[in-house]
């Protein structure tokens, strides 16, 4: 596949990235295992025996009081072995983070750079640029430990699927699709770690950082209505759990080899996911393969005792945890009762040697059994490798890939500067720094606000209209905006929501803008003697209808949370230096969606006899506001079908060749693990010609729809790629279509089946069908 220029620049930034000098702050000690410490001399301090070994060693050293009190967050040390205590809790959804308690920013290290939220980073379809935004984040949490200032186990990705509009933590994650969110994690969770070194039973096997998938699992409620995520059980079949809620999950520990995952505070179907030992044990450790530990969320384990009443005892819930396969208690719940709950004979001593052989093992890979930080690989970053402006441009392209373009009537944008003596910028956004950070963020390394963007192009008068982003009250200074944009000759409104109306523990109960901002909307696109541009900061969807038809507003952009640059980015898209190219990594649903469907129910699949309208653009059957996948460009682009079969061939095991004829499914399918999947991929090559007159980003997106006949997804993103097209000019996409794991769906009983028969591809304007077949192997 022809490389693009964007793929380029990005290849070259990594280059810097990765070759940054750096100056030292102060130094940290180490961890354990320095010369002259008590344990120097011990086998866990022998950097040549495999980490295996040094683990066995080191365990088989402590005693069960100095274990318990290693199994929580705040791991205590054991100084006669000359191991210091350490804090597990550290974050870096979008950009080191103090949210966890070990890290504080001061110092050398006053901020960090704020990259755009996740929901804006995956509006860009672009997996390198994910893996790019990680290994930034990467250097700079990196660098903090160097310092003192932060750990290496970062809680972070949030890949959860965005299940519902109204959840106020679906802006920390890619979205609704389980395809796209999977290849997120992979991609930044490749990112953030890094790994290295020599070869061995899980490849490179050392790593920079420890990543975390969170929150695992059908996690996608905080507070709504009365119900909050410590008291939820999430009631989902196995159909919805194999092929929608998990997927994101097991591709970030298969693909992206995490070293973590988080385990959820609600249940799954009466069993909370911190002690469902077929979630943890059997699932991610056994089918999946974890190479790490599973951490609670932070007092999941207190929350399903004290909360949930799910034990009758304390000693109880630390034993069905432990032997479930948690390994590591994100709150005191462990540490207080692990012991009494060997004295009573509910868990072992081998119980807690296996959690801990899970925690150490990764400190060891991270290198914190290593002796001198400052020695070791990556022990030369420092404060110059933060918010450098490398890392800075970075996150100015970040944000500029990820905006949206909703509506542009009658090609209104870009503005040009030519022609405009001054421009009113509008609305509770206008001048938004900490609200384009979203949640789960740092301290940036600055702002460029909305305002401030703006002001680099064209002369402003600003008027905020609404006093907060609530927008409630009599006395709005909404007449004051309409006077600008009577005075102005073209008009910019940044409207939309921020952490006061969708956040943890703050779900929403609708998908209107708040309070009187629709109505400043409308007053001042009437008002406005220009153009209206109507620019939106939010996670979330919300219902715009009333803009997409009103005329009046020529143009509508989504902006997401873009991060510490996102004013910088709204404004060159606007005026033309940057040609839009995201699309929506969610449906947007109209209010009426919001008053038919509980939040509390899980089900993706629709169900006609209940008037259930299901959820995602996979199952959804009812109207949108702008389905998923929507995003406009200043130019055009044209698909041409440059290769693909018309017929595949299925090879299914000799031995199961009558498989698929006596599938409850159908008699047209084929049972994934009954399959030969190594290299079971269609090619399909693409060629994308941009026939309009300007330089563009485009993502090709190639959906699936299965023969008829079966609960399979109604339409299914089976691949996706970004790449750049210069005006008048074509590029060849070259992609491969995963037989077992992209045109397969979940049977009602949760089993992978491939359906064999007609599948039909959507690539843009141009449809193509692929008659799978079975082809039985000799055995």
């Amino acid at each position: 596949m022809a490389k693009s220029t964007l793929l380029l620049h990005l290849h070259i930034l990594l280059l810097f990235i990765s070759s940054s000098s750096a100056a030292t702050a102060a130094s940290r000690p180490a961890f354990a295992c320095a010369t002259g410490s008590p344990a120097a001399s011990l086998p866990f301090c022998w950097t040549s025996l495999p980490i295996r070994a040094r683990v066995r060693d080191l365990v088989g050293r402590l005693t069960r009081e100095e274990k318990v009190k290693m199994l929580v967050n705040n791991a205590a040390g054991v100084p006669r072995l000359g191991i210091a205590g350490y804090e597990w809790w550290s974050e870096a959804l979008h950009g080191v983070s103090n949210v966890g308690p070990a890290v504080r920013f001061g110092g050398a290290f006053p901020g960090a750079t704020s990259f755009p939220q996740v929901i804006s980073s995956a509006a860009s379809f672009n997996a390198s640029l994910w893996e790019l935004i990680g290994i930034a984040v990467s250097d700079e949490a990196r660098a903090m430990y160097n310092g003192g200032q932060a750990g290496l186990t970062m809680w972070s990705p949030n890949v959860n699927v965005f299940r519902d509009p109204r959840w106020g933590r679906g802006q920390e994650t890619p979205g609704e699709d389980p395809t796209v969110s999977g290849r997120y994690a992979a991609a930044y969770v490749r990112g953030l770690q890094q790994p290295y070194g020599g070869k061995g039973s899980h490849g490179r096997n050392r790593l920079k950082l420890a990543a975390c998938c969170k929150h695992y699992t059908a996690y996608d409620l905080d507070n709504w209505k009365g119900v909050d995520r410590f008291h939820f059980n999430a009631v989902v079949s196995k159909q919805d759990l194999e092929d929608t809620f998990n997927v994101p999950f097991k591709t970030c520990v298969v693909e992206g080899k995490a070293a973590s995952i988080m385990c959820s505070y609600n249940q799954v179907n009466g069993i909370p996911s911190c002690a469902d030992p077929d979630l943890l044990r059997n699932t991610i450790r056994g089918q999946w393969g974890l190479n790490g530990y599973i951490v609670s969320d932070c007092d999941s384990v207190g929350v399903l005792y004290n909360d949930q009443h799910y034990t009758s005892n304390p000693e109880d819930a630390a034993a069905d945890t432990l032997k479930a396969g948690l390994d590591l208690d994100c709150g005191p719940f462990l540490a207080q009762y692990t012991e009494s709950a060997v004295q009573k004979g509910k868990a072992t001593d081998g119980d807690i040697d296996s959690a801990l052989t899970h925690t150490v093992a990764v400190q060891m890979r991270l290198g914190m059994y290593d002796g001198e930080p400052s020695q070791q690989p990556f022990g030369n970053l420092g404060p110059n490798d933060v918010c450098s402006s490398t890392h800075q441009e970075l996150a100015v392209e970040a944000a500029r890939q990820g905006i949206v373009l909703l509506k542009n009537h009658k090609r209104a944008l870009p503005l040009s500067t030519t022609n405009l003596r001054t421009v009113a910028v509008i609305g509770p956004n206008s001048d938004a720094t900490v609200t384009m950070i979203g949640n789960y963020a740092g301290v940036p390394c600055g702002y460029t606000s909305p305002l401030e963007g703006i002001g680099r192009y064209v002369k402003t008068i600003h008027q905020m209209g609404c006093t907060t982003v609530a927008c409630t009250g009599e006395n709005q200074p909404i007449d004051a905006a309409v006077d600008a944009a009577r005075k102005a000759d073209a008009t910019i409104m940044v409207v939309g929501l921020d952490q006061s109306i969708e956040a943890e523990m703050r779900d929403r109960e609708s998908l209107l803008l708040p309070g009187r901002q629709q109505e400043l909307v409308l007053k001042v696109a009437a008002a406005s003697q220009g153009p209206t541009i109507l620019v939106l900061l939010c996670g979330g969807p919300i219902d715009v209808t009333f803009a997409e038809n009103d005329r009046k507003i020529k143009a509508i952009l989504w902006a997401g949370y873009p991060g510490q640059a996102g004013g910088a980015a709204i404004a060159d898209v606007i005026f033309g230096a940057y040609n839009p190219g995201g699309k929506l990594p969610v449906t947007w649903y109209p209010e009426d969606y919001v008053e038919k469907v509980p939040m509390t129910t899980m089900a993706m699949r629709a169900d006609s006899s209940k008037s259930y309208p299901g959820r995602s653009y996979r199952f959804y059957t009812g109207p949108v506001v702008y389905p998923f996948g929507h995003g406009l460009s200043y130019t055009t682009f044209s698909h041409s079908l440059a290769r693909a079969p018309v017929e595949f061939a299925v090879p299914v095991n000799g031995r199961r060749r009558a498989d698929y004829i006596n599938s409850a499914e159908s008699n047209r399918t084929v049972r994934v693990t009954h399959t030969r999947c190594d290299g079971l991929h269609v090619p399909i090559h693409v060629d994308v010609k941009n026939v309009g007159e300007r330089d563009g980003t485009h993502t090709v997106l190639v959906y699936s729809s299965p023969p008829i006949g079966h609960s399979a997804p109604a339409k299914q993103l089976v691949a996706f790629e970004k790449v750049h097209v210069a005006a008048g000019s074509q590029v060849r996409v070259i992609m491969g279509i995963d037989v077992c794991r992209d045109l397969s769906f979940a049977s009602v009983e949760g089993i992978r089946r491939i359906p064999i028969g007609d599948h039909s591809l959507q690539i843009g304007e141009l449809t193509h069908s692929i008659s799978l077949r079975a082809e039985g192997l000799r055995v």
